[in-house]
């Protein structure tokens, strides 16, 4: 009686349909139904039948579980799938291959037969066997290194103001963030399978841009921003004036990239005399500044699958964000604590 209450619960619960098969063998003999009665409805052979009714009189539920062979060895040993994939991640001019700027499945089939790695190989093999190997297909991306010779002593300063903010004194990141432009923008939303929302493909700028510049205080993690016709040193200067009075008494120290307001000479001049001190990133290195991470934030939430056909409405949908995000944000810290940047002690040749 318990070994058909557990045959009947495998029959239920079983996943795999060589164990479920059995276990049905099984049962339907501990019925007392005959072989042929069990074979016309199994869909079985004989033999097959009368093999697993002895297993089980043998081994017991044991005898319900398959044991797999190892099956015949790989066609291809691990050495040639290593060559193989090793193959894969060069292109094909570096062998002397010209009209080809990349391996398709096909051509790089021919060029390994062609060279003798493999006799032959299907596409459909070579696939598996670079995914195996953790060689994917992937779009190219660029990079640019930095030509600042100080780049190590500012990327430096500028962790240690993250890390450690002085006594008396305020960090802030401070950057520009557009064109924002009156165009539809792709976007991610929920939706109902094979139904994506969709936005006009056509549109004109008859109402110009407009430009954001914006701050974040490392104290709070609050975003304070201003947007602007323009995005000149001028509009810089009186946007740093509202910071400083935002912060009385304290010291600020203003994180910025080398765009050329920046660094205008009257922004220079009023900042040194206001107590603020600049504090420039290393060229090329705006990922740096941690307001980089809250445009692309911004972007993402606020701006992406929008339409928006006035600038009044999408500086509206941005003030939105903007109070949703200043009401949950917390204090910044622990800016990239595991990445290899903070163990730079030159710059390295090549920077993703």
């Amino acid at each position: 009686m318990e070994e058909g209450r557990k045959l009947q619960r495998i029959t239920r619960t079983a996943k795999d349909p060589i164990k479920l098969r059995r276990a049905i063998v099984v049962m339907m003999s501990g019925q007392g139904q005959s072989v042929r009665d069990i074979t016309s409805l199994m869909q079985v052979s004989d033999d097959y039948v009368r093999d697993v009714i002895h297993a089980f009189n043998e081994r017991g539920f044991d005898a319900l579980d398959p044991k797999w062979s190892g099956g015949r060895p790989p066609a291809i040993s691990s050495r040639v799938r290593e060559h193989i994939c090793l193959i894969a991640k060069t292109v094909p001019s570096e062998w002397g291959i010209t009209g080809h700027s990349t391996w398709s499945l096909k051509t790089l089939a021919e060029h390994l037969i062609a060279r003798g790695v493999v006799a032959a190989i299907s596409r459909e093999h070579l696939r598996r066997i670079l995914r195996r190997g953790g060689v994917s297909w992937q779009t190219t991306t660029t990079w640019k290194a930095s030509n600042d010779p100080q780049f190590i002593a500012k990327m430096q300063r500028v962790l240690e103001l993250y890390d450690h903010p002085p006594e008396g004194g305020r960090v802030v990141c401070v950057d520009e963030f557009g064109p924002l432009n009156l165009m539809p923008r792709t976007g991610k939303r929920w939706r109902p399978v094979g139904s994506p929302a969709r936005l006009r493909a056509t549109y004109n700028r008859y109402h110009g841009v407009m430009h954001m510049i914006a701050a974040l205080d490392l104290a709070t993690g609050k975003l304070y921003y201003r947007i602007r016709r323009r995005k000149r040193w001028r509009e810089y200067l009186s946007f740093l004036k509202t910071l400083r009075a935002r912060w009385p008494g304290q010291k600020l120290y203003v994180i910025a990239d080398n765009y050329s307001p920046h660094k205008h000479p009257e922004v220079r001049a009023w900042a040194a005399g206001n107590d603020i001190e600049l504090v420039f990133l290393p060229t090329y290195g705006s990922w740096l500044n941690w307001i980089e991470s809250e445009f692309a934030a911004l972007r993402y939430y606020a701006l992406n699958g929008t339409d928006h056909r006035t600038h009044d409405e999408q500086n509206a949908a941005i003030a939105g964000y903007m109070r949703w995000r200043n009401a949950r944000t917390a204090p910044k810290t622990n800016f990239a604590a595991s990445s290899p940047i903070r163990s730079w002690t030159s710059y390295p040749a090549k920077v993703a």
